[in-house]
């Protein structure tokens, strides 16, 4: 190592090191970069995921041929069909109507017991 050098090191590590002023803005300089540095590619996938949000809500949808555009005309510009009354029967309620319950839109299921004892049409009897 050169004299150059070596007068450098120590003096950037007295100035770290020593309680000065000089020393303590180095080292919140460095801690302030590095916290940017870290914290920005989170700032930039937020930013990122809800421009996407935006983008594909803006979105329509053609029900015949699939694709998804931002054209806002009432034809698809790839098929020719209708745009504007597309879409399930209860989303174009819902947006006529707020009003309607959920319950009209989900669906009832209900459980049954399955003997799975059961061979080719001979049922075993439930002991219940």
């Amino acid at each position: 190592m050169s004299k150059g050098s070596l007068f450098i090191w120590i003096s950037l590590s007295l100035l770290l090191l020593l309680p000065a002023t000089t020393g303590r803005f180095l080292i919140d300089l460095a801690g302030g970069l590095i916290i940017f540095v870290l914290i920005l590619p989170i700032i930039i996938a937020g930013a990122g995921w809800i421009g996407w949000r935006v983008l594909k809500s803006k979105m329509v949808k053609c029900e015949v041929c699939g694709i998804s555009t931002f054209n806002n005309s009432s034809q698809c510009p790839v098929c020719g069909s209708s745009i504007s009354n597309q879409g399930s029967s209860i989303d174009n309620n819902a947006r006529e109507n707020p009003s309607i319950p959920a319950s009209s839109a989900t669906i009832d299921i209900t459980a049954e017991d399955v003997d799975i004892n059961h061979k080719a049409g001979q049922t075993k009897a439930n002991p219940d």
